[in-house]
């Protein structure tokens, strides 16, 4: 949690009240207009105080909900950069990751995208506009863990984040192959850096341990292993795209086969 920035005015005006207290003790009947001056500065004060600390609170309380800076969130950035890479292949996409309800909902405003999503961990505490993609069935709930419901190739486009990085090598050795499984044209794989500061809080309630962030060597060594290839073509466009956009993603993209 971040500590509360210190209001150097406050600072001042506690140096400066000591010898105005000591001042009005010394002169209590004789200057009532200073005491109501000081009732007031101290009221502004506790205002300030106050407000200060609500800050706060709602700091503590985003992070207690595992809201700031994830790999879902750059999905959304980065999806008219993912629009140039894939062009036509991007017609079908299902989206995999907490908090796919926003991604799915950010891709169906697309004229020329269907788009469908898997939350791995928990829809329990969801708004309405995702209730309804539950319900019209574009979301789902779903152990990735295990092998998701869809036949081979069911999606042009199969994208990732904030999903494996919770994963256990065990555990990539049975889900990596199968999301593979579901894409016709491409694997796109959002994975936070090694040191990125994640809501440790939420974390464990969520996900029922802390994030492994891989570096990027880590990654491309299990995937050779898998037997997964880069998407070159794709991973050129990509970036290609990123400069004319001056787009700077704040997670490890890959992009494979």
């Amino acid at each position: 949690m971040a500590r509360r920035a210190v209001n150097p005015n406050r600072r001042s005006v506690d140096r400066d009240s000591t010898p105005l207290v000591a001042s009005l003790h010394q002169k209590t009947r004789s200057s009532p207009l200073l005491s109501v001056g000081l009732v007031l500065l101290g009221a502004f004060l506790l205002i300030g105080y106050s407000y200060s600390g609500s800050g706060g609170f709602r700091d503590r309380e985003a992070i207690s909900k595992g809201e700031g800076a994830t790999c879902t969130l750059e999905v959304q950035r980065a999806i008219p950069i993912l629009k140039k890479a894939y062009g036509d292949n991007m017609k079908k996409v299902l989206h995999v990751g907490p908090d796919t309800c926003t991604v799915v909902s950010t891709l169906l405003k697309e004229d020329d995208i269907e788009a469908w999503g898997i939350e791995p961990y928990d829809l329990d505490d969801v708004d309405s506009s995702c209730k309804r993609l539950v319900r019209k069935g574009f979301v789902r709930l779903a152990d990735i863990k295990f092998a998701l419901p869809y036949r081979p190739k069911s999606f042009n486009l199969v994208i990732v984040s904030d999903a494996l990085d919770y994963l256990s090598p065990k555990y990539l050795n049975k889900t990596l192959p199968d999301l593979a499984r579901l894409s016709a044209d491409g694997l796109v794989i959002f994975s936070g850096y090694p040191g990125q500061q994640r809501a440790k809080l939420s974390e464990l309630s969520k996900f029922g341990r802390p994030a492994k962030l891989r570096s990027s060597s880590w990654w491309i060594r299990y995937f050779v292993q898998t037997g997964l290839e880069e998407n070159e073509a794709a991973a050129k466009k990509f970036e290609q795209a990123a400069v004319k956009r001056s787009y700077k993603p704040s997670c490890q993209i890959f992009h494979l086969n």
